[in-house]
């Protein structure tokens, strides 16, 4: 049967991107549950508590480098729009390499990471315990989880969409079957679901790189050429991923700053406002779908210098983000206290979640633009106003909560984080006027 495919710069060409790149991305909060259920059902919670604790590790430690699939993508979309074969595979030899050296400085550095790392959380005897045995399995996985990383971008830049969801699926089933044999079946506590992820990173690299290298008919040799070393197109990917870099710090200092300052008003709102930030994660991942699928679009266009093309991705992408938004919204005003339920049957908690909920309802609205267009200037690689809109966005968060916080308390925290989204996208609409003007010519 043959494959449809759509005009480029259609409703239904972006849609057919958008739509997998949504599965794929919300396939890891799945991912994530099953590993809490799994151990969740063990006869102690300190096995729950050292997955967790593990987990938030390497979460940290992956998103720091999250840069690699998203630049890739990125260089990736513009090489199709060249249809430079060569220059598609520079982009996938040479961030895979990086990923390779990236990962494998954790595994040589991994006992001062999981000692900085547990004296910073200090978890209870037994909860380090069992996080030690997890982080002692899948930190063996770290040049694989980036390398993973490398490979997801390349297929989602090249348009492959679907291959790289049944990537991701594939490897999140594999997972979740392993965390049933390890756990319940060989009785390894957290050490096996540790174990599971390994195996599943290291298939999911293997499978992702063999098929990639099958099909640009890359030779090994290729990862020695001088020609991936040239001084101008290196530069321009580590000055890239530098900014990249800067601002997934920007935004890990903000939730952490977040959940500290939630910690001062107690527990009960504390766990009231892990709900609803957690929510908060669920909604992105259906922005980000679009996100990537606007990255493609934007990065085809610079790459072949098609204008026109450019300006039907920010058009087509706000609007279909925007439509989205008000989705979002809509079911938050019908069914929060609803879905606050999922997250807690604790009635003191729950009633304080939806207290609060009124300000997650605002969430869409404030941040869909910067999320949208996020993607729209990662597709580009002009990554300074990606960076700008962070650290502004980050000064706006510190001197509203500053302010805001000892007057209304945690509804001051609230409002801080909800000007921080609306400042990213104030702020990357502003860069928008200068992109559709000077990225076409740059490229």
């Amino acid at each position: 049967m043959k494959k449809r495919t759509y005009q480029e710069g259609t409703h239904r060409h972006f849609l057919a991107l958008a739509l997998p790149l949504t599965l794929a991305t919300i396939t890891t909060p799945v991912l994530g549950a099953v590993d809490t259920a799994v151990v969740g059902y063990l006869d102690s919670p300190h096995y729950l508590g050292g997955v967790a604790v593990a987990a938030l590790i390497f979460n940290t430690l992956y998103w720091l480098f999250g840069f690699l699939r998203v630049s890739t993508s990125g260089f990736t979309a513009q090489a199709a729009g060249r249809s430079s074969a060569l220059d598609m595979n520079i982009l996938f030899a040479r961030p895979l390499l990086l990923a390779a050296l990236i990962g494998s400085l954790f595994i040589l550095f991994q006992i001062p990471i999981k000692e900085a790392a547990f004296a910073f959380i200090q978890p209870p005897a037994q909860v380090a315990e069992q996080a030690e045995a997890y982080f002692s399995f899948r930190i063996w996985g770290a040049p694989f989880a980036l390398m993973q990383y490398v490979v997801i971008g390349w297929l989602v830049g090249s348009s492959k969409v679907n291959i790289a969801l049944l990537l991701q699926l594939g490897a999140n089933i594999l997972n979740m079957g392993l965390d049933i044999l390890f756990v319940f079946y060989i009785d390894m506590g957290a050490a096996g679901v540790g174990l599971a992820t390994l195996i599943a990173e290291v298939t999911a690299a293997a499978v992702g790189l063999s098929y990639v290298l099958w099909k640009i008919r890359m030779p090994f040799s290729f990862f020695r050429s001088g020609i991936l070393w040239k001084k101008e197109p290196l530069l321009h990917m580590l000055r890239v991923n530098r900014d990249l870099f800067i601002r997934t710090i920007c935004l890990l200092g903000v939730f952490a700053w977040f959940t500290s300052s939630g910690a001062a008003f107690g527990e009960v709102i504390l766990a009231a406002n892990a709900i609803l930030f957690q929510i908060h994660f669920i909604m992105t991942y259906f922005f980000d779908g679009l996100s990537n699928a606007g990255s493609i679009t934007s990065g085809r266009a610079i790459g072949r210098q098609d204008k026109l093309l450019l300006h039907r991705a920010v058009k087509i992408g706000m609007g279909w983000s925007a439509a989205i938004a008000v989705v979002i919204t809509m079911v938050m005003l019908a069914a929060g206290p609803f879905i606050v339920g999922w997250f807690t049957s604790i009635d003191e908690v729950q009633a304080a979640a939806v207290e609060y909920s009124s300000w997650i309802i605002w969430f869409p609205a404030a941040g869909f633009a910067g999320l949208q267009l996020y993607g729209i200037f990662i597709g580009a690689t002009q990554t300074a106003p990606v960076r700008n809109s962070l650290i502004y966005s980050m000064i706006v968060f510190f001197v509203v909560l500053g302010i805001a916080k000892p007057i209304l308390g945690n509804d001051g925290l609230w409002l801080a984080f909800i000007l921080f989204s609306l400042s990213r996208s104030l702020v990357l609409t502003a860069y928008v006027p200068r992109l559709l003007r000077f990225s076409i010519k740059k490229a």
